[in-house]
């Protein structure tokens, strides 16, 4: 390609960050990480940075001047900065800041300097709890914390700015994402190391009620793979989910993790009312704008996990 695309990656030393930066240097982008390193790895930054196609801007998405200036010249930009779902809840002040005014930041730069492509981390926790599934993008949405309020004010300001300013974005409703370099912190990331370190230990897993509660769990990899298609899809001006389809409870987790670690116990189920919660994303759309399938299992996934940690 005759000119250097510069992708400019908010949050790009966390966790699902690295990961999408790696991508971006196999298809030949220069890449500009914009993150505050709170929960940075910097080594892991310093690594890539050694090719000479990434730099880090260490600074923080609140200081609208700040994303301003470091985006000049920039021909995509990806938003994956945020604080979490927990996190917000403890903290409302906080997550509105980062994730709302923080959010806004990114996107009104964009408009500005006039980048071909904005993407945009969004969350499968916009729908709320799910009236019926497969959860699909037109569904009511029905965000229930400032978090989930946050990604969906997200997508609302990225349609404002396409209207004021013709900006071209795509939103991706993220399902439950898992995967190497994961911090521990996320609901469903406990439950897994919950669930391994007892099976590790020759204890059975504890499961509350009859574990019908589901997921739908999605590698890293793949989730990276979604972004980078999202900055070079001829379609855009949508939200897509990127998930794989298949509602995994976590009785069939418990399973599955049983089986990685080869381990001979049986799960143990802790009878009492548990709020019954099912995430499944409709793929239809993700297939049809963006050409993603998702090529990791979750059986596959989750052993390549446990043979990483142990």
């Amino acid at each position: 390609m005759s000119t250097p695309r510069t992708a400019f990656v908010t949050g790009g030393a966390g966790f699902i960050g690295l990961h999408v930066v790696r991508q971006l240097l196999e298809k030949d982008y220069k890449v500009r990480i914009f993150d505050n390193m709170f929960r940075g790895d910097r080594d892991a930054v310093a690594r890539l940075a050694e090719s000479g196609d990434v730099e880090l801007i260490d600074q923080d998405v609140r200081y609208g001047g700040a994303v301003h200036a470091a985006m000049k010249g920039a021909t995509h930009v990806v938003h994956l900065a945020a604080v979490s779902i927990n996190k917000s809840e403890a903290d409302p002040y906080e997550s509105i800041d980062i994730n709302t005014v923080g959010a806004h930041n990114v996107i009104a730069a964009a408009a500005d300097h006039g980048v071909e492509r904005f993407v945009l981390a969004s969350s499968a926790s916009v729908y709320g709890d799910p009236k019926k599934l497969p959860m699909h993008e037109d569904d009511e949405l029905s965000p229930l914390t400032p978090y989930c309020i946050s990604k969906r004010t997200g997508e609302d300001l990225l349609a404002y700015y396409q209207r004021r300013a013709g900006l071209s974005w795509i939103a991706l409703r993220f399902f439950n994402v898992y995967g190497p370099g994961q911090k521990t912190t996320a609901y469903y990331t406990s439950v897994i190391n919950h669930f391994v370190n007892r099976i590790k230990n020759g204890e059975p897993p504890v499961i509350d009620g009859k574990g019908e509660q589901s997921m739908d769990f999605i590698h890293v990899h793949d989730i990276a793979r979604a972004v980078v298609l999202a900055m070079e899809s001829e379609q855009s001006n949508v939200p897509v989910n990127v998930g794989t389809g298949i509602d995994t409870t976590v009785a069939d987790l418990a399973r599955i993790l049983i089986d990685a670690v080869g381990a001979d116990v049986e799960p143990i189920f802790n009878p009492r009312d548990v709020l019954v919660s099912r995430r499944a994303a409709d793929t239809t759309r993700a297939k049809e704008v963006l050409g993603f399938v998702p090529e990791i299992a979750v059986e596959d996934g989750m052993t390549e996990l446990i043979r990483l940690g142990g």
